[in-house]
């Protein structure tokens, strides 16, 4: 049985503290573990888009429990947590996903997202419910501040007049596969942008949270001293404080690793990207209108009815 979770599951939420294995990078580098916090936030507020499922087995006092994350119009969703990871090899494992799978549908998302490492025990468990990797990547943790540097590379905030420069680069760098799944959304830009001679070579995009600053960079292939570019990058993100900083490399930018090593960042696991696609999502064309036929109205042969005269 699945349902929603309520106050009757307080108990149960209590218990998992600490349990749960945590499916969204970004969510974890930026927040931690807020298992609680995250689960009476959808109960009390459903508007926030996060929503948590209970899976039961008869009257089972260990529950599974999972909890996705879909912002309004987007086109994809990502489950947060499942929980607690000692018990993901249960069976109820995959009627808990697929109540998941239905809960993004409901939502309007076309693709549901989860980053796991495909060493952990629910990789499996993804696998059989209809997941696939669609991309890999590592996440690197840097703690300590770059160091001032003495170059002409300028990193800047991006601003709306960047946009289509982004786009370019993006559509340039990441794969056709990755843009279908999770389409870079311009609508505004949260991050640092780099130009060289007028074009632009780099992005990074940027999200703050209390427990450290998520930076996912997009550096076009055919950039030199790329260490000193990161390391320029690093020393110009805003309002870094003493908070760490992870940064995401996917697999179609392992390049930047060697690096990235060089400056001192430390690497987690590889993780694989996994998707399950809901529906298949059409955009239409520009729609235009056909101009009318002019057509002449076709005459008719005049009908005389003539008699000979004899």
């Amino acid at each position: 049985m699945i349902r929603p979770f309520d106050l009757r599951d307080l108990p149960t939420l209590r218990r998992y503290h600490g349990q749960g294995l945590c499916l969204d990078s970004t969510l974890l580098a930026t927040r931690g573990q807020v298992l609680i916090q995250g689960v009476l936030l959808s109960y009390l507020s459903p508007a926030t888009g996060i929503f948590t499922w209970m899976c039961f087995e008869n009257r089972d006092e260990h529950p599974l429990m999972g909890q996705i994350t879909h912002s309004a119009d987007s086109p994809f969703a990502r489950i947060a947590f499942l929980a607690p990871e000692s018990a993901l090899e249960s069976p109820q494992i995959q009627e808990l996903l697929e109540g998941l799978v239905q809960q993004a549908g409901m939502r309007g998302a076309f693709n549901l997202l989860a980053e796991i490492d495909e060493r952990s025990v629910a990789f499996e468990a993804l696998r059989k419910a209809g997941f696939s990797i669609y991309a890999r990547q590592r996440i690197w943790r840097l703690l300590d501040n770059a160091h001032q540097p003495d170059t002409e590379i300028y990193w800047k905030t991006a601003e709306s007049q960047d946009t289509f420069a982004v786009q370019s680069l993006c559509n340039n760098v990441v794969p056709g596969l990755v843009q279908q799944i999770e389409p870079h959304s311009t609508d505004q830009l949260h991050g640092l942008v780099c130009y060289k001679n007028g074009t632009l070579i780099g992005y990074i995009y940027l999200k703050y949270g209390h427990r450290g600053i998520w930076a996912q960079p997009i550096i076009h292939p055919d950039v030199e001293n790329i260490d000193i570019h990161l390391n320029e990058m690093i020393r110009s993100i805003p309002d870094r404080r003493s908070r760490p900083l992870y940064i995401c490399v996917r697999s179609y930018q392992s390049w930047l690793e060697s690096a990235l090593g060089d400056l001192g960042a430390q690497s987690s696991p590889l993780q694989a990207v996994m998707v399950k696609r809901l529906a298949i999502h059409y955009k239409a064309a520009r729609s235009f209108a056909l101009p009318k036929l002019k057509v002449q109205p076709e005459a008719s042969a005049p009908v005389a009815q003539s008699k000979r005269n004899s």
